[in-house]
């Protein structure tokens, strides 16, 4: 009988940003999801640990002062890699039930939006 293998957590958060892809419930790039928060749609972010000061400055307080979740995890090339496009330095997640599997997957409560 085989065993499934486990699958590590940010493996399994990247399968499913694909997935939230291919069921159009992922927005790709910085200025989509900044566009997605100000316009009240946007459910989680996941912002590449890479991201340029320039962008890093533009979307991660429009995230914290809309209380949007996000999370600053992977690389810019494993989140484009992840939903089938070149080097994003954001995605953004706009179903909530995608949302919270993700949220889920990467830790809780670290992903709330809140520094320090």
């Amino acid at each position: 009988m085989a065993h499934r293998r486990a699958v590590a957590p940010d493996d399994a958060a990247l399968r499913l940003l694909g997935l939230a892809a291919r069921a159009g419930a992922l927005l790709p790039g910085t200025e989509r999801v900044r566009e997605a928060a100000r316009s009240g749609i946007l459910r989680f972010a996941l912002v590449a640990e890479d991201i340029s000061d320039n962008s890093q400055d533009k979307l991660l307080p429009l995230l914290k002062s809309r209380g949007i979740p996000h999370v600053v995890r992977f690389r810019r090339a494993e989140l484009g890699a992840a939903v089938g496009k070149a080097p994003l330095s954001a995605v953004g997640i706009t179903v909530q039930s995608f949302a919270d599997r993700v949220q889920q997957m990467l830790g809780g409560e670290d992903n709330l939006g809140h520094s320090g």
